[in-house]
């Protein structure tokens, strides 16, 4: 049950990217539009790309590491004789796993003061900031447990196959 209301968090928020880059190219497009008709595009319009760009990169990056859609270079592992390859690819995970979690700790502290400040984010309307932050303890936090799937589970990060394999 756990696992599987895990998945749907990880793959609902890989929508919501997916859902949000699509908004971001409607905005654009209806600014563009708007300039061009000699209108005055809607201030929301593009705080909302702006934020849209946030949401994108922070609720599409759990599903990336869990997809081995992230960008990393296999030109070392390749080069690398099994045993050597797994230990790398697993200490590269473990390091990966260490630095989200000090940002997901960071984010929640920042979080936790625009909270308790009652920072708003003022530039096209009133948005309380914490809404904003949010994304960052939680993003980071789920990117943690998708890479320690690599440093603990069967399956590696790194497939010791140097160049493009699409």
């Amino acid at each position: 049950m756990a696992n599987t209301t895990y998945k749907a968090l990880l793959y609902g928020l890989a929508v919501i990217s997916g859902l949000t880059l699509v908004w971001i190219m409607i905005s654009v497009i209806a600014s563009v539009v708007m300039r061009n008709l000699g209108l005055q595009p809607y201030a929301w319009l593009f705080t909302s790309a702006e934020y849209g760009l946030l949401y994108m990169t922070m609720f599409g990056a759990p599903w990336l590491v869990r997809e081995k859609g992230h960008v990393h270079i296999e030109l070392l592992t390749a080069a690398l004789p099994e045993g050597p390859r797994h230990l790398l690819s697993r200490v590269v995970a473990a390091a990966c796993v260490l630095v989200c979690v000090i940002l997901a700790w960071k984010g929640a502290e920042l979080v936790m003061t625009n909270i308790e400040r009652g920072d708003f984010d003022t530039r096209a309307y009133y948005f309380p900031r914490w809404l904003l932050t949010v994304a960052f303890p939680l993003s980071f936090g789920l990117m943690a447990i998708e890479f320690s799937r690599f440093v603990f589970g069967s399956e590696l990060m790194h497939s010791g196959e140097a160049g493009i394999h699409e």
